[in-house]
């Protein structure tokens, strides 16, 4: 182990304990590292943007078709081109709100854009990737030779039925209805224990592995290091 490679362990235990420290209480450790890491992240995002949106799909795809256009004069290089000046214009004036109210309502054009192209993909692929995948697993047969999966068939029927009719507000939840609300309410609260439970579990693993990294790559790292140069 070399000694820019300790280094960098020790500015990453350092960073990690500093994090950590919130456990403890606010304290300006932890906001110097916590400010360390968002310009870190936006630094790397802006570079980024700037390396392989701006030059790799703008500027050279545009250099590319405008040269193929003046060695054949094809008209499909010509559009492919031009087509680019569009998403490359609604970008910049996303900057107008730099420029104070004067200007800065040309921003939202842009943001209207990207909203709704966001909200008319999202409810596509919701409907076509979750919704009716959801729809068709239901469709399950309720008598199997399979007892077991007879009771997963049945369950899953139950949950699903239920928890829609929990939803239905154009009744009041009494008798009959209201009875079946609390069945679909109980399978709503074991689902959101169960999505609870993994997202704590995924924390703690990652926890796991900083614990792993300080005790071992950090601590015993050093003691191997020194031990090494003595």
């Amino acid at each position: 182990m070399n000694f820019s490679t300790i280094l960098g362990i020790w500015i990453a235990a350092t960073l990690t304990i500093a994090i950590l420290s919130f456990l403890y209480r606010d304290n300006p450790l932890y906001k110097f590292a916590e400010h360390l890491y968002v310009g870190v992240s936006v630094a790397y995002w802006v570079i980024y943007a700037a390396k392989f949106t701006m030059e790799q799909m703008v500027v050279n795809v545009f250099a590319d078709n405008w040269q193929a256009f003046l060695e054949t004069g094809s008209a499909t290089a010509f559009l492919e081109a031009w087509i680019l000046v569009i998403p490359t214009a609604l970008g910049f004036l996303m900057l107008t709100r730099w420029f104070g109210p004067r200007v800065g309502w040309l921003s939202r054009w842009p943001i209207a854009f990207t909203i709704g192209r966001g909200a008319g993909l999202g409810i596509t692929g919701s409907i076509q990737g979750i919704l009716l995948p959801q729809v068709q697993a239901t469709f399950l047969p309720l008598w199997t030779p399979d007892l077991w999966q007879v009771v997963a068939n049945l369950l899953l029927f139950i949950g699903v039925i239920s928890t829609i009719i929990y939803f239905y507000f154009s009744r009041p939840h009494k008798g009959l209805l209201g009875g079946v609300s609390r069945v679909g309410i109980t399978f709503i609260m074991v689902s959101f224990g169960a999505a609870f439970g993994y997202t704590v579990m995924s924390r703690v693993s990652l926890l796991i592995g900083r614990l792993y990294f300080l005790v071992y790559d950090w601590i015993v790292g050093t003691v191997d290091f020194f031990k090494a140069l003595l």
